[in-house]
C-alpha cells in the first residue's frame, strides 16, 4: 500500500517533528497576514486604498503558501524510494499550482479596485456594470489555468494535447450550454447598446424597477414591490425596454370634468382658471408650455383638456407640485361658482295613470 511504501521506516518522533513544521508554518503565515492587515488599516494607507487592498490581497493567501512551505521542508528529513518521490514532488507541485493560483486569485481585487476608483470619475454608470464582470472574467481564467496546470502535472500530457480533449469534450459542453451561451452573448449585447444603467428605473414586460446588477448570465432588477427579479440576459436583450430612469421630463395629463348645465361664460372662466394656474409653473421649461382646451362632451360633463411637463423628472417633487395644482384648482372652481361633474342617470317612472315622473 502507498502509505506503507512512503512511511516504511518513519518514527512517530519524526511525524511529529513533521507536524510541528506544519503547524509553525501556518502561524507564521497567520501572523504575517494579521501584521499586514494591520498596516492596511493606518492612515497613510487609508489615504492610498489602493495600498491597504494589496496588503490585504497579499496576505490573504499566506497562511496556505508558508503550509506548503512547512510541509515541503518537513518531508526533507525523510528518505523516499523513487517512486514515492516522484508522489512527492507531484503532490508538491500541485500544492504549488494552487498557492500561485490564489495569490493571483487574490490579486484581482486591486485591478478591481483601480477599475472602480477610475470608473467612479466618470459620468456614465455603464462602466460601474463592466467592472464586476472584468473581476469575475480574470477569475475565471485565473481558475481555468489553474486547473489546466493540475491536469498536466497529474496526467504528464502535453498542455496541447490536454487543450485538444477538452476541445472535443467542449463541444458537448456547449451543446448542453446553449442557454448559458445565449446569456453571456446577450450580456455583450447590452453592454454595446447600453439601453440602460445600474440604478436606473426601466419597464421590462410586466417588470419595473431599478437595475441592481448586470453579470454574465443575468441582470438582476429591484422592482417597485421591493421583489429581486432576475432576468437572462439572452431574454431581455430581445425585448423592448422602457427606459424610465433617462426620461428628462415627466408628463401630466388632466381631465377635468364640469357640469353640463354649466353656461359658456363658465366655461370660458374655468379655462381661463386652469390656464393661469399652469401658467410659468414649477418646473416649466420654455420649450414645453402647458396646453387647456375644452376638447370633448363627456355621458355625463363637459370636459376641459390639459397636459403639461414637469422638470426635471424628479418623481416625489412632481407628485407635491401635483397636488399644489389640484389643491388650487378646487379651491378656485369653489369661488367660481363652477361645479365638477360625476357620473349620474335619470330614472323615468311611469305613474298609474300613464304620466311620467322623472327621479334624478
Amino acid at each position: 500500500m502507498l502509505n506503507e511504501v512512503i512511511f516504511a521506516d518513519v518514527t512517530w518522533g519524526e511525524i511529529l517533528i513533521m507536524f510541528a513544521w506544519i503547524i509553525g508554518s501556518m502561524m507564521v503565515g497567520k501572523l504575517i497576514q494579521t501584521t499586514l492587515s494591520g498596516v492596511s488599516h493606518l492612515k497613510r494607507f487609508q489615504e492610498k486604498s489602493i495600498c491597504g487592498v494589496a496588503l490585504k490581497a497579499v496576505g490573504r493567501p499566506l497562511p496556505f503558501i508558508c503550509l506548503i512551505i512547512g510541509f515541503y521542508l518537513s518531508l526533507l528529513h525523510f528518505d523516499f524510494d523513487k517512486k514515492a518521490d516522484a508522489i512527492r514532488e507531484d503532490v508538491f507541485s500541485v500544492l504549488i499550482t494552487i498557492a500561485i493560483g490564489y495569490t493571483l486569485y487574490s490579486l484581482v481585487a486591486v485591478i478591481d479596485h483601480t477599475l472602480v476608483h477610475l470608473t467612479s470619475k466618470t459620468e456614465t454608470k455603464m462602466d460601474d456594470m463592466l467592472s464586476p464582470m472584468i473581476r469575475k472574467s480574470l477569475r475565471a481564467v485565473v481558475i481555468i489555468l489553474g486547473l489546466l496546470r493540475i491536469a498536466q502535472i497529474l496526467s504528464d500530457e502535453n498542455l496541447a494535447t490536454i487543450v485538444t480533449g477538452l476541445g472535443v469534450g467542449g463541444l458537448a459542453v456547449a451543446l448542453a450550454a446553449q442557454e448559458t451561451i445565449k446569456n453571456f452573448f446577450g450580456s455583450m449585447v447590452i453592454f454595446a447598446d447600453k439601453p440602460f444603467e445600474l440604478g436606473e428605473r426601466i419597464k421590462v414586460g410586466d417588470h419595473d424597477g431599478v437595475i441592481e446588477e448586470v453579470g454574465f448570465r443575468s441582470t438582476r432588477i429591484r422592482t417597485l414591490d421591493g421583489h429581486l427579479v432576475t432576468a437572462p440576459n439572452g431574454e431581455l436583450a430581445n425585448k423592448m425596454i422602457q427606459n424610465i430612469g433617462k426620461r428628462p421630463y415627466i408628463r401630466r395629463i388632466m381631465n377635468v370634468t364640469i357640469t353640463y348645465d354649466t353656461p359658456p361664460e363658465k366655461v370660458q372662466e374655468a379655462l381661463e382658471i386652469l390656464r393661469d394656474i399652469l401658467k410659468d409653473h414649477e418646473g416649466m421649461e420654455e420649450d414645453f408650455p402647458p396646453r387647456v382646451y375644452f376638447n370633448d362632451y363627456n355621458a355625463s360633463s363637459l370636459n376641459i383638456f390639459a397636459i403639461y411637463w414637469y422638470h426635471p423628472p424628479a418623481y416625489w417633487e412632481y407628485l407635491a407640485h401635483a397636488e399644489k395644482v389640484n389643491m388650487e384648482l378646487l379651491r378656485r372652481y369653489n369661488e367660481a361658482g363652477i361645479e365638477f361633474a360625476f357620473p349620474t342617470q335619470t330614472l323615468y317612472v311611469n305613474n298609474v295613470d300613464g304620466s311620467i315622473d322623472p327621479t334624478v
